[in-house]
C-alpha cells in the first residue's frame, strides 16, 4: 500500500503514522572501531591484573572531557592513561589535548596515592594501523618523534606483559585492524 493509504487508515483509527528510518540493530555502532580498540586496552589490563576505567572523566564539571581508557597499576604505582585513535584530525590539539590530561590525572594520582604519595601518570597512543595513519606518521617524523619519546616495543610489553616496566615518556603503538593485537611504532 502507498504511504497515503496508511495516512488515511492512521487518520480514521485516531492513530498517528509515524514514518521514520532507522539504522539495522544488528549494525555496529558508529564508533566501533574505537570501542574496539577500548575493548582490547581494558581487556589487556585485565589481563594484566590492573584496575581499568572506561572513558574517565579528568574534569568531573565537564564530563565530556575524558581518557579513553584509564589502567591503575598499584603495584607500580602508575596510572596509564591510554587514548585510542581510530583517524587523526588536528595532532596539535590531539597532542595538546593528552598533555592536558596528563597534568590532569596526575592529581587523581596524588589523591589515589595517599599517605605513600602520589601514583605516577603515563600515557600512550593506541593507533588503528592504517595505511592513513602509517602516511601521516611518515609524512611528519620529526613532529611525531618528540612527541612519542618513549620506547614503542617496551610501551607494547607495558600494556601486554604484567610486571613489565611501565615507560615514563609518552609512547605511541599500532592496533592492527581487528583490534586483537599491540605492535611497536618503531624499531626502540
Amino acid at each position: 500500500m502507498s504511504l497515503e493509504v496508511w495516512f488515511a487508515l492512521g487518520q480514521a483509527l485516531g492513530i498517528p503514522l509515524r514514518v521514520e528510518y532507522g539504522r539495522d540493530a544488528a549494525e555496529d555502532p558508529f564508533d566501533a572501531g574505537h570501542l574496539a580498540m577500548q575493548e582490547l586496552a581494558l581487556r589487556l589490563g585485565r589481563e594484566a591484573g590492573r584496575g581499568r576505567t572506561f572513558e574517565l572523566p579528568t574534569k568531573p564539571a565537564n564530563p565530556s572531557l575524558s581518557v579513553d581508557v584509564c589502567v591503575r597499576d598499584d603495584a607500580q604505582r602508575v596510572l596509564i592513561i591510554e587514548e585510542c585513535w581510530n583517524s587523526f584530525g588536528s595532532i596539535n590539539a590531539a597532542v595538546r589535548s593528552t598533555k592536558r590530561k596528563i597534568a590532569e590525572a596526575e592529581q587523581m594520582a596524588a589523591a589515589i596515592g595517599g599517605d605513600l604519595g602520589p601514583y605516577r601518570v603515563a600515557a600512550v597512543w593506541i593507533v588503528r594501523d592504517t595505511r592513513r595513519n602509517r602516511e601521516i606518521l611518515g609524512r611528519y617524523p620529526e613532529v611525531f618523534a618528540s612527541a612519542f619519546t618513549g620506547s614503542s616495543r617496551q610501551w607494547v610489553r607495558a600494556l601486554t606483559a604484567p610486571y613489565a616496566p611501565i615507560p615514563r615518556e609518552l609512547g605511541l603503538v599500532w592496533c592492527d585492524l581487528r583490534a586483537t593485537r599491540l605492535s611497536a611504532w618503531r624499531a626502540t
